[in-house]
């Protein structure tokens, strides 16, 4: 298996330009099932989750092609009969699997989704997609670890309010009405950047889609569907990744490739941390950042603090002079990285939903294991502030979503490599 070897205390300088979204590119992927026109889907990260869904897809019998030299996916589903059932060996390992469940259901009218795997962060339920797909028409029944759903005369779009905010049911509802009859209007619907990003590309497809608030959001059904190329969103967690590296271990570093508005919730902590930045509209340069204070944060939805910054941020808070504090609000268990950063040297308490981050604390290099996807690089970032040297094992977390990353931060000055 797979480690990360990263020897620290080098001091990053250089540029990064990130990469397309993961989290755009899922849902996007599987928009694409409602279209039997030629769809071109451009900048698209090469990293696991977007492959399994590209397996995914191929399993479901669409002609879908991804060409890794230009980060380009193309799919032509025109007189191909797709399958309607998502096996569980493609969706263990990702929990976005679950968002065909939707077009396969609105196409076709029946659909067969196992239940998701993913990272091991808390009992994501799917009770809230199922709740929005029930309401637009159809029933449902789980039985031997599988969704089985049908309709027998299609969805029908309704006025659907979401009982809780979720990023994931949002965009099962918002494809699935896409291709439903009639109307729909969604109300406290999850907002983030990548949810908008998918919006742009099913009107591009041809879909009447008018987001009529923050979170509510009206859709036109059609099946009358256009031919579309489409440029995915960057990555804005990757992109705060980044930026808190050079915050910890910065000399002078550049990330490019971005649009500074959807970062406004993570610049405006940085800075009352302390760290020093220049802010333009497409870039962000981290100075040498001395004399971090403590914060208090608190994780929301969009356009509130991300949970999936809520590991990278803490390894900073380990450099404050003082006690800092995050409350989880999104995941029961997303603190499963503060016995391995506690390994290393962090003094950092847990009570129920809420941690405490006691610094200034010197990280040293230590053997840890990775025990999520945001997990495994809040321990790339304390290896690369730590002495000495530290080795994370099960990287493969790490490769479901950061493309290249030993490459970019080696091009900065890191020292980190792969090892068998």
């Amino acid at each position: 298996m797979q480690k990360l070897v990263v020897k620290g205390k080098k001091k990053l300088s250089g540029a990064i330009r990130i990469s397309g979204s993961k989290n755009a590119t899922l849902p996007i992927l599987a928009a694409s099932i409602l279209n039997k026109k030629k769809i071109e889907i451009n900048k698209v990260p090469i990293v696991k989750d977007v492959i399994t869904m590209v397996e995914l897809l191929k399993h479901i019998g669409s002609n879908i092609k991804f060409d890794l030299s230009k980060n380009k996916i193309l799919i032509h589903n025109q007189n191909r009969k797709l399958k309607t059932t998502a096996p569980y060996k493609l969706l263990k390992t990702m929990r976005a699997g679950l968002i065909v469940l939707g077009p396969l259901l609105s196409k076709f009218k029946k659909a067969k989704v196992s239940l998701p795997g993913g990272c091991a962060i808390g009992s994501r339920p799917v009770d809230i997609h199922l709740f929005v797909l029930k309401k637009l028409g159809a029933k449902i029944k789980i039985k031997n670890g599988y969704i089985l759903a049908e309709t027998k005369k299609g969805l029908i779009g309704k006025r659907i309010r979401l009982p809780s905010i979720s990023v994931g049911a949002t965009e099962n509802a918002l494809i699935a009405a896409s291709y439903a009859k009639g109307t729909t209007y969604l109300s406290n619907c999850a907002c983030e950047p990548e949810i908008k990003d998918l919006t742009i590309f099913l009107k591009k497809m041809g879909i009447k889609i008018q987001w009529i608030g923050e979170r509510k959001v009206k859709i036109s059904g059609s099946h009358n569907l256009k031919s579309v190329s489409h440029t995915v969103m960057f990555d804005r967690i990757e992109a705060g990744t980044f930026v808190i590296a050079g915050a910890l271990t910065g000399k002078k570093l550049k990330i490019s490739g971005i649009d500074t508005k959807i970062l406004k919730k993570e610049i405006s902590v940085l800075k009352k941390m302390n760290v020093k930045l220049r802010v333009n509209k497409n870039d962000i340069t981290i100075l040498n950042s001395k004399n971090i204070k403590p914060v208090s944060i608190s994780t929301q939805p969009y356009p509130g603090f991300p949970t999936d910054l809520q590991a990278q941020i803490m390894v900073l808070m380990t450099r404050a002079n003082g006690i800092s504090k995050i409350k989880e609000n999104i995941f029961e268990k997303r603190f499963m990285h503060v016995p391995e950063l506690n390994r290393m040297g962090a003094k950092i308490k847990i009570s129920r939903d809420t941690s405490l981050v006691y610094g200034p604390q010197q990280l040293n290099g230590a053997e840890v294991m990775a025990t999520d996807l945001r997990a495994s690089v809040s321990l790339v970032l304390a290896g690369l502030a730590a002495e000495d040297e530290t080795i994370i094992n099960r990287v493969y977390h790490l490769d479901r979503g950061y493309e290249k990353l030993e490459n970019k931060l080696r091009k900065c000055k890191a020292n980190i490599f792969r090892s068998n």
